[in-house]
């Protein structure tokens, strides 16, 4: 894979990709709309506050890069914008339904799990079951022209992994999530231990209990 995306870009694309899937009939986007779309409260992590003059400079930087168009309709002096980004005559890059449905998820809102990104993008693409979505996201891990997804260590105290797009370069694992992804069996044993403890404890106060009752009988002699 030979894209890479800046925060922002990641931003441009996956809105594109999004208001593509949604409301077709409202695109392409003017850059008024795309500013708009870049900066939803909803569906976005971060949330993002860019001004027209910064997703005009990134608009301008991706049609450089040939990912993103200008399009002019007839009688229209507005120009409006559509991705070259994948599933076009432009490039060679194709995704499935269910694929371009966690891409566009991912750019819009970082890692998330599978459970997430399947609610999440119930408006791009249907998943029967988290299986299903898990089976994806693994194709998109393994396709020889990518990969395009990475899965990450398990966070302390999670059931499930997060998974990330790689459009925006190799993910920086937090070192916390890699011990934790690391000392796996190591937590098995601790919890090993903590169960053994906690029965030496309890026959400890069985055996207080023995000796205060041993105590109560001996004490009327005295």
């Amino acid at each position: 894979m030979n894209i890479e995306l800046s925060a922002y870009e990641a931003r441009v694309i996956g809105s594109l990709i999004e208001k593509e899937q949604t409301t077709p009939e409202q695109y392409p986007l003017s850059l008024n709309a795309l500013t708009n779309a870049c900066n939803q409260k909803s569906s976005r992590e971060p949330v993002m506050s860019l001004d027209e003059g910064i997703v005009q400079e990134t608009v301008d930087g991706l049609i450089k890069k040939r990912l993103v168009s200008e399009k002019t309709g007839f009688g229209s002096r507005v120009v409006k914008y559509q991705h070259r980004f994948c599933n076009t005559d432009f490039g060679d890059l194709i995704f499935s339904a269910q694929e371009l449905g966690i891409v566009c998820v991912l750019l819009l809102r970082g890692a998330q799990t599978p459970g997430e990104l399947r609610i999440r993008s119930e408006r791009l693409c249907k998943f029967n079951d988290v299986h299903e979505t898990e089976a994806v996201l693994e194709r998109l891990m393994q396709r020889e022209d990518g990969p395009f997804v990475v899965r990450l260590p398990r966070e302390p105290g999670k059931r499930e992994s997060r998974y990330a797009h790689l459009f925006c370069g190799d993910v920086e694992l937090p070192l916390a999530a890699e011990e934790a992804d690391v000392s796996g069996p190591a937590s098995d044993s601790g919890r090993d231990r903590l169960e053994h403890m906690e029965k030496e404890l309890q026959a400890l106060r069985e055996e207080v209990e023995i000796i205060k009752r041993r105590l109560d009988l001996i004490a009327p002699e005295h």
